[in-house]
């Protein structure tokens, strides 16, 4: 059964709770979304907070994937970019689908809603996103159309003597 999408939902105790355990989960489940396993909800918070902020000041918009049961399931933050030469693109963040859902689509799915969001905002030609080296992250982009731009050797210390790649990647919108 397909995720209902929702892009800029109202912000309520459970949608922030669902946020914060589906960031959670997907951590400990070895994903990429800025830290490292273990972690819990109360070292996440803090980060949520901060897209929370951004979201009110209109900089950040928040799209969420609720599964059948109403369950937050899938989530990623659209930043709008404030140089003023360079707001033609933005930036996608934190792209989380919960590893009960892994390997149904999901991912493409909240990829492709992303892109339409993007698309409605006046101006916008393209998303920009990082993602981590070592996980295979920029082959999955790739297969959604993203292109690798950029990379920085070693620039995420995952723990002391391991080091991973930022990867840059592009989708242009046109």
């Amino acid at each position: 059964m397909p995720l209902t999408f929702t892009l800029d939902p109202a912000v309520t105790p459970a949608l922030r709770d669902g946020i914060l355990d589906l960031w959670s989960d997907v951590t400990d489940a070895g994903g990429a979304v800025g830290f490292v396993p273990p972690v819990g909800r109360e070292e996440i918070r803090p980060e949520l907070v901060r897209h929370f902020v951004q979201m009110a000041e209109g900089r950040t918009r928040l799209l969420v994937g609720h599964d059948e049961a109403g369950q937050v399931a899938a989530a990623a933050f659209l930043t709008h970019n404030t140089h003023r030469l360079m707001t033609h693109w933005v930036w996608l963040y934190t792209v989380m689908v919960h590893p009960r859902h892994q390997g149904r689509g999901y991912g493409r799915d909240l990829l492709a809603a992303a892109a339409d969001a993007a698309r409605s905002a006046d101006g916008v030609d393209a998303i920009r996103l990082t993602c981590r080296g070592g996980h295979g992250l920029e082959r999955f982009y790739a297969s959604c159309g993203y292109k690798e731009v950029g990379r920085v050797p070693d620039a995420i210390r995952v723990a002391p003597g391991d080091d991973r790649d930022e990867i840059f990647m592009l989708l242009p919108l046109g």
